[in-house]
């Protein structure tokens, strides 16, 4: 799958711009050693997309909705370590994360409750 037609799919647009999102903010939080949450918040930040980009060639429909599933599992953990660092004093600033993160959630929701009506 090329960049245009991830251009053209919203939520893989929204979850790719995000992923880039979180990159740089992990990328922020090692150079200030916090190494945990970093690593924690990216491989479930970046994770969305992922298993938005693999719902795309589903075997089925209970496939499509399963890997839809996974997102939004990772996408409530994402907004977890999200929160984590929002109520931490030494963290960096990530209200607009919190906010496209809760974007995501819902739409992702919205596409498992359609799917689940076909």
């Amino acid at each position: 799958m090329d960049k245009q037609k991830i251009d053209e799919n919203p939520i893989l647009r929204l979850s790719f711009e995000f992923s880039l999102l979180i990159i740089e903010f992990c990328e922020k939080l090692q150079a200030e050693k916090k190494y945990v949450i970093a690593n924690q918040l990216l491989k479930a930040g970046t994770s969305i997309g992922a298993n938005a980009m693999e719902a795309q060639n589903p075997e089925s429909n209970a496939d499509f909705i399963h890997k839809f599933k996974v997102a939004a599992k990772e996408g409530g953990e994402t907004f977890y370590w999200l929160l984590l660092c929002d109520y931490s004093k030494t963290y960096p600033e990530c209200k607009d994360l919190l906010a496209r993160v809760h974007v995501l959630n819902s739409i992702i929701g919205k596409i498992i409750t359609s799917a689940k009506g076909n």
